[in-house]
């Protein structure tokens, strides 16, 4: 008899979902995890801290509330890192606590330390010191998640020029900083530091940022972020940076050169697959660490599940989740459904973005007509109170059937706003729903059905042309 009906690798969000739901099924369930990192990266160094850190920002540089009370407003004047890591590390400290009272709650048993394959059912797990145990387990899930891919050509000292999971270990907030890579979390951090007074230099390689979100969206990010003095290098690509006392240089292949304290490197991630000794298990990884999985989650081995940001895209903690859930569900033969196709993007830059459906670039491509709905938060009593004067919600609609094809949300609780437009899209509901529904007031939500009435006033205006 094995020890453990499933043992999950990582306690991240798809290993955590994965265990607990096995554990509510009646399972016996283990999962493995160094004691430091309890949680995985997602509480330690990655969504919680990056999240918590920018709710700081905004909060301490006051920058939600000049449009009201003057650009010089600030709470506080002099942010430093203890500012901005005692907010952090509470969150932290908290979130941690949840997932322990939760494992212990549903009487999943945690083995601390770091586990590795012996045979295909047999993980060994290394805790402390020299001390090793043997384990075996029915069904596997591997949830070991990712790590920064650090290029080698770059001398990373953890001070000077650093990646993401440096941020939150910095001794300062730098004066100057270029972040190489424009994708999410490169833009996040970009954001982050540009509010807190940074002077920011983005560099990608690609011609523009964030390619799957909506142009017009992302052009009002890249407005704002102007506004706070970052400055973008499009189709620019590092050559070296030098290190030098005081700061460091990034040498672009342009000849341009970048001076600057800190540079921060956003060049993808990687899969935290290299201890796991994934050939005595009979699997292999990608050349970036990533493991093949089915639509099960089930991997080339029948019995070993993996899930979460180790399997690649979307790499999100939430669809993580759904995954170990899933996941477990299946090892444990029980019936569940499937993720809906309406899954919901968040990026938390400062402002935020957040969207669910295609774009209009990907319905243009696909020759799919639509019509164009926009609401403003300036033209929102709530947008006016709260002193967003930038915001919008952007509903694409089909002409044919009035169903929504996409809904793209820019500005404040874009994030929470945008699951009104999921729950619609996820029902099969039109735009005639949100025309006709009446939404608190004075509320973002609001925006919701001027942007509806936007749409049909176009469709009735094309209609009587045609009529």
């Amino acid at each position: 008899m094995s020890d453990f009906d499933l043992l999950v690798l990582g306690s991240g969000p798809g290993g955590q979902r994965a265990a607990i739901a096995a554990a509510k099924l009646g399972r016996r369930v283990g999962i493995v995890d160094r004691r430091d990192m309890l949680g995985g990266v997602c509480i330690n160094t990655g969504t919680i801290p990056s999240k918590t850190l920018r709710e700081a920002v905004l909060y301490l540089t006051g920058l939600n509330q000049r449009e009201l009370y003057g650009q010089s407003y600030r709470v506080k004047e002099e942010i430093t890192v203890a500012d901005l890591g005692m907010r952090t590390q509470h969150v932290i400290g908290r979130e941690t606590d949840v997932v322990r009272s939760q494992l212990a709650r549903n009487r999943v048993t945690v083995l601390p330390g770091t586990g590795r394959f012996l045979e295909p059912d047999t993980v060994a797990v290394s805790g402390t010191g020299d001390r090793e145990q043997k384990v075996t387990a029915d069904r596997i899930v591997i949830a070991t998640g990712t790590r920064p891919a650090r290029p080698d050509t770059v001398d990373f000292d953890d001070r000077t020029i650093i990646d993401s999971d440096g941020i939150i270990h910095m001794d300062r907030i730098p004066e100057t900083m270029v972040v190489v890579g424009a994708g999410v979390i490169g833009i996040e951090y970009a954001s982050m530091f540009a509010a807190l007074g940074t002077k920011v230099t983005v560099v990608e390689r690609r011609d523009r940022m964030l390619d799957f979100c909506d142009l017009e969206i992302v052009e009002a990010l890249k407005y704002h972020l102007r506004d706070l003095a970052v400055t973008f290098r499009f189709r620019e690509s590092v050559a070296s940076v030098e290190r030098m006392a005081h700061g460091a240089i990034t040498v672009l292949e342009s000849g341009k050169r970048i001076p600057a304290d800190t540079v921060m490197y956003s060049a993808g991630r990687h899969g935290m697959t290299g201890d796991l000794c994934l050939e005595a298990a009979g699997l292999t990884a990608d050349h970036r660490g990533r493991i093949k999985v089915d639509g099960h989650y089930r991997t080339e081995v029948p019995h070993i599940y993996a899930v979460g940001d180790v399997i690649g895209f979307p790499s999100l903690a939430a669809t993580s989740m759904e995954q170990g859930r899933l996941a477990a569900h299946h090892a444990c033969d029980e019936p569940v459904s499937q993720i809906h196709e309406t899954q919901p993007i968040g990026i938390y830059t400062i402002p935020e973005i957040s969207f669910v459906g295609r774009t209009e670039d990907a319905l243009t491509e696909a020759k799919v007509p639509f019509e164009v709905g926009v609401s403003r938060y300036r033209e929102l009593a709530r947008g006016q109170i709260i002193g967003d004067s930038y915001g919008m919600l952007k509903l694409l609609v089909s002409p044919e059937d009035r169903r929504l094809l996409g809904v793209h949300v820019f500005g404040t609780g874009a994030t929470e706003l945008v699951h009104i437009g999921q729950t619609v899209m996820g029902c099969g509901g039109t735009i005639d729903y949100l025309v006709n529904a009446v939404f608190n007031y004075p509320t973002l939500a609001e925006s919701y059905k001027v942007a509806a009435l936007d749409a049909m006033n176009k469709m009735r205006h094309i209609a009587r042309l045609s009529g």
